[in-house]
């Protein structure tokens, strides 16, 4: 599986989403943690967490899995609300984030969305964490251009790792904008839900993409992931709850894609020509 170079870490371009994984049966989180596993065995190395999925239980159902694996191999990321995003709470959610994760540091600590709390003290929280050893970087999610810039207007703001986004083929606004400015700046970018969400927000998916795909004998979901990581500059985390999808998630990393067939996928799901709102679901 290829691997993106950031900041002098190797990540795998498809990484291990966790939303809403740990929320069900025993017997579905056996299985969630199966293809968790699955995934892991297959060489990917970055796993994405929060303290708001499920209030908690994705975390811990990712701390069950990462026992079993080096921690030094994962690149472990979680995230903290905006609720939180004072220096004081911040600790205090970090620590029971790492709890629940069964380990003793995160290698990137996400500001989950801008919320009401200066921007200044969330990065001091932020760095103090980095200080102290409990994160080895932080960065932001659902972060706009603005946002960004008011970040890195800050001391020590332009050590952000990332920021990380909403970004399919029907979501494409970032590419106008956000995506280049994040490259302009040394700012790697995580794309979330390659698939659209399962709690309503879905992809419209227009005939071509079954047509496509069965052309390329692989499964529309396939062709979704793929086509995110087209240009090798993004890494998208999928969320899969079954060992089948999640080795399916791995084998798309290897599918590409010629001029034309990106071209033919264009005419249905435009690139943006002008600013878009930041979309965040």
């Amino acid at each position: 599986m290829k691997q993106l170079s950031v900041q002098n870490h190797k990540l795998t371009e498809i990484g291990i989403g966790t939303w809403y994984l740990g929320e069900g049966s025993q017997a579905q989180t056996n299985q969630e943690m199966a293809a968790i596993k699955a995934g892991l065995d297959q060489g990917i190395n970055v796993v994405d967490t929060a303290e708001m999925y499920g209030n908690g239980q994705s975390e811990t159902l990712v701390g069950q899995v990462l026992k079993d694996y080096q921690r030094t191999n994962i690149f472990l990321i979680s995230k903290f609300l905006p609720s939180h995003a004072t220096p004081k709470a911040m600790k205090k959610s970090l620590e029971q984030s790492l709890r629940r994760l069964q380990t003793d540091y995160l290698d990137l600590y996400l500001y989950h969305w801008r919320g009401g709390t200066p921007l200044a003290e969330t990065l001091a929280g932020m760095q103090a964490l980095q200080k102290a050893g409990y994160i080895k970087h932080f960065g932001v999610s659902n972060f706009d251009v603005a946002d960004l810039k008011a970040l890195l207007a800050l001391p020590g703001g332009q050590d952000c790792f990332v920021n990380e986004v909403l970004y399919n083929i029907q979501s494409r606004g970032i590419e106008y904008d956000l995506l280049p400015y994040q490259k302009s700046q040394g700012i790697a970018c995580i794309g979330y839900s390659p698939l659209g969400s399962s709690q309503g927000h879905y992809l419209d998916q227009k005939p071509i993409l079954a047509e496509m795909a069965a052309a390329k004998h692989i499964s529309v979901q396939q062709l979704l992931i793929a086509w995110v990581l087209r240009h090798h500059e993004v890494i998208t985390i999928p969320r899969s709850g079954q060992k089948a999808h999640m080795l399916a998630n791995v084998a798309a990393a290897d599918i590409s894609f010629t001029a034309d067939e990106l071209a033919q996928l264009d005419q249905y799901y435009p690139a943006p020509t002008h600013k878009q709102p930041l979309e965040i679901i």
